[in-house]
This record gives C-alpha cells, structure tokens and sequence, in this order.
C-alpha cells in the first residue's frame, strides 16, 4: 500500500490569507493595474471554437471503437473539455462580458458547458465565488478536502486512487462540505445539459455521449492538465497555501497556472495574468512556485510529507476577505 502520510491533521493558521495584503501593495506600488481589470474580448471566440471542436469530433468519432474513443478522449478530447471547465472559472468571474452583463455571462457559461457532458456552470460560479471570499476556511471553503478523505487516502496507494477520483470529490464534496440551496439557473443549466446530452445519443449514439464523459472524467484525474488541482493550493513548502506554475500547459488552461496572480486580482483574465507579472516580478518570484503539473502529481502520490492533509485551513470564525 506504500508509505503512509507523515501528517494527521491540516495546517491550521489565524491569520488572514495573503491576497488581500498583498493586492493592496502591488495597488499602491503599481495603479497601473488597474487598467488590466475587465473581459478578454477573445474569450468567447476561443472557447466558441473549442465547443464546436468537440460537436464535429462527435461525428468523427461516432464509429470508432471503443478503444480508440477512449483513447482519443484522453489525449484529446478531454483536454479540450478540463480547458472548458476552466473556461467556466473565467466566466465565473464574469470575464466572458464584464460584470455589467451578468445574464450573458451565465447563458454563455451553459454554451461553454455542453460538451463537458453534465452540468457544472452555475454550481461552479456559486462554490467557487467562496473559494475565494473564504479561502481555507473549515466550514465555507469547499476546495479543502473533507477529514474523511484525508483519513481513508492516508498512503501512495490510496493517495494515487484519489487523484483517479479527483473529478467525484471535486463535484461532490460542496454538496457535503456545505451545501447551498438550488438556485432557478443551476435547473436551466441541468435542463439545457440534458436536452444537449439527448440530442448527442439521438444523432450520435451512446458511444459519443461517452466519449465526452471520458474525456472529461480522465482529464480531472491522472493527466498532466489536471496536475493544477493540486498545485494551487496543496502546502509543497511549509507556510504556503497558494502556488503558481508558468509552464506551457498554461496556453492550453487559460493561464489557470497563474493561481497567485489569480487570487490576488480575480477581475484580471487569465490572458492578462503575465502582463501582471511583468509589472510586479518582485511579488512572485520570492514565494514558492511550481515547474510541472506532473511533477505535482508524482510528488503528491510517493512524498509522505504530502497529501489531503497538507492544506492550510482557518477556522470558521476567521473570515477571509
């Protein structure tokens, strides 16, 4: 079964994430940030044309073996649906049309979820905007993995079958962790999945339904494109709860590596993250950062010293932001 994790609890902190302060400072030292806020106005072309991508890999790949979907949904077809799911975080953040037009941004967040296979658009938006506010808190933030997970994935073998079920804890563990009441746009969104999904089987067949499922369940767990899930956030270096990666995997996840940068200012768009850099190097490359999501991965999997356990956390009367 392997090593056993070193860790039996989480890092607990009171102090307040680092974000806020160290936003303030970039703001005071660098106004001209400032002028980097707002919508990508290329955003919803590139993510228009990688929906449509997939719509036309369905008839492509609507007689191939089962292998071969499998196959190609892996190294293809699931990278462009995890690049949709993060499509979804930047239209979380309202960078598909700004935030004076929150209505397009939603409708576009249901466009933009249709090839992924089951609805995650608006849920997303809703646990995610706490991710934010709370950033670590033991009760609010639902990225921190629950004490169960932590206790049941506690060696390399059971460390390496949760990074295989990454996509089932990822979706469900808000809805144990703390659940939010439906809202009327998550049913829209489930509705407007079905009705895509149906039509899929109808023209398609099965088989292409399944190919978008696989593609977007392997591509949240053992694959370099979901190496990010961890880096972000899991503590490599004592003290550290957020991390950046500026490798090339970048291009293809909408600079969701960036996660520093992203914290700090999240009206900022992913496209505009390394302009942020480059105005304020001295922020970022003091602290720890990341050179390979799949590094990650392997380091997470054999390193005793981590695992869901190594996760800063604050407890739920120390409100974030």
């Amino acid at each position: 079964m392997g090593q056993h994790v070193s860790r039996t609890d989480f890092e607990w902190v009171y102090n307040d994430q680092p974000h806020i302060g160290r936003r303030d400072a970039m703001l005071k030292k660098y106004p001209q940030i400032k002028k980097l806020y707002g919508p990508d106005p290329v955003f919803k072309y590139i993510v228009s044309a990688m929906v449509l991508t997939q719509i036309l890999m369905l008839y492509v790949m609507q007689n191939q073996s089962w292998i071969m979907i499998t196959l190609v949904a892996y190294c293809f077809g699931g990278i462009i649906n995890h690049s949709l799911m993060l499509a979804n975080h930047e239209i979380s953040h309202n960078m598909a049309f700004g935030y004076g037009r929150p209505l397009a941004n939603r409708y576009f967040g249901m466009w933009c979820n249709l090839p992924i296979g089951v609805p995650i658009s608006v849920s997303f938006k809703k646990y995610h905007t706490l991710h934010h506010r709370y950033l670590a808190d033991e009760k609010l933030d639902p990225d921190v993995p629950s004490i169960l997970e932590a206790k049941l994935f506690c060696n390399t073998f059971g460390k390496f079958i949760w990074v295989i079920l990454q996509p089932l804890f990822y979706a469900l563990r808000p809805l144990f962790v703390n659940p939010l009441p439906v809202e009327k746009f998550e049913i829209i969104n489930t509705v407007v999945q079905i009705t895509f999904d149906g039509l899929v089987v109808l023209v398609f067949g099965w088989n292409m339904l399944a190919y978008l499922l696989i593609g977007s369940f392997l591509a949240m767990g053992i694959h370099p494109v979901a190496g990010h899930f961890i880096a972000e956030h899991y503590m490599f270096a004592k003290g550290f709860e957020t991390y950046s990666y500026y490798g090339p995997l970048n291009w293809i996840t909408f600079n969701v590596g960036y996660h520093n940068e992203h914290h700090d200012f999240p009206a900022i768009p992913g496209s505009r993250l390394p302009e942020l850099k480059r105005i304020a190097p001295e922020f970022y490359d003091t602290i720890p950062q990341h050179t390979s999501w799949v590094r990650v991965m392997y380091d997470f999997v054999t390193d005793p010293a981590v695992g869901p356990y190594a996760r800063i956390k604050r407890r739920a009367l120390q409100k974030a932001g």
